[in-house]
């Protein structure tokens, strides 16, 4: 008997690949779980790509009382996925049609045997942590979003430096300039990040990496700090540069003099499932082309 009864579907609104490839996982996909015996619900994302009788394709925060949800596209349409289920306490599923993929790590063609092991209850369960952050001007929230990767300050129209101030817990770390800034969770260590310099850090660490872009000094280097500590970025108020905030790179909002972005841990966290056998180091070593791949997992 199967252990998730219900079960969400969602993929990239793009087609990140041909469409007939994106249409044929999801129908192999519904097809195999129907026979397994699951409900199956596909969210408006599908709707172009799937035809289920009677579906109603809502979108994906709308679909209440899913056991599961399995999101078919690149790690992008997964931390879309996880920043919406991650409030209901949702596991999700990763079907791997983008690229590098550190996050959706089942591939189409290992599909229906992973899926199949899943179903019957094998599987690991990872808990990662979110980012809350809040941006305020003159006292007044202007917006709150979730993070599943990282926070980020940067210029948004000209190659030229930002200045402002982090603060972590209340106390200032450092008054800088530079392009920008990046406060990534240990899932976003691997994404930009990893390209500005940051270290990689383990899913399992409760941290969070305060990564500069191209600082405007050789001094000021990546800092980790618990991830039970607040932060802020305060704009300085002479800035001539216009700076936005971006949210895993989905969503922006535009920040001026004096703004602030207050970073904390969401006290919620997304819940990933893998295949038995999943193996973080593994995944940086395919990743990140970390040398051959030995026999016997290196012996």
């Amino acid at each position: 008997m199967t252990k998730f009864r219900k079960i969400a579907l969602t993929r990239n609104i793009k087609d990140i690949k041909a469409k007939a490839d994106v249409k044929d996982t999801l129908q192999r996909l519904y097809d195999f779980l129907l026979q397994a015996g699951c409900e199956v619900f596909p969210d408006d994302t599908c709707r172009d790509s799937l035809t289920v009788p009677g579906a109603s394709y809502p979108p994906l925060g709308d679909l209440k009382g899913c056991d599961l949800a399995i999101v078919i596209g690149g790690d992008g349409t997964l931390l879309n996925a996880a920043r919406i289920l991650s409030v209901q306490q949702v596991p999700i599923v990763g079907i791997n049609m983008g690229r590098l993929g550190f996050l959706v790590d089942v591939s189409p063609a290992k599909m229906l045997d992973s899926l199949a092991d899943m179903l019957r209850g094998s599987y690991i369960t990872e808990e990662r942590f979110l980012l809350e952050a809040t941006v305020v001007r003159d006292n007044r929230v202007l917006v709150r979003h979730l993070a599943f990767n990282d926070v980020v300050v940067n210029n948004q129209f000209q190659t030229r430096m930002i200045e402002f101030s982090t603060q972590v817990d209340g106390r200032v770390v450092n008054h800088e300039r530079a392009d920008g800034i990046i406060v990534a969770t240990p899932t976003g260590s691997t994404a930009y990040a990893l390209s500005s310099g940051g270290p990689i850090l383990h899913p399992a660490l409760s941290a969070i990496a305060l990564v500069p872009i191209c600082p405007h000094t050789l001094s000021h280097r990546p800092l980790v700090i618990d991830s039970s500590s607040e932060i802020a970025i305060v704009i300085d108020p002479d800035c001539k540069t216009v700076a936005q905030a971006s949210f895993d790179g989905q969503a922006n909002i535009e920040l001026k003099p004096n703004d602030r972005i207050q970073i904390k841990r969401s006290p919620v966290n997304a819940r990933l499932l893998h295949p038995r056998g999943y193996d973080f180091f593994d995944i940086l070593r395919v990743k990140l082309n970390w040398g051959k791949q030995l026999e016997n997992d290196g012996v």
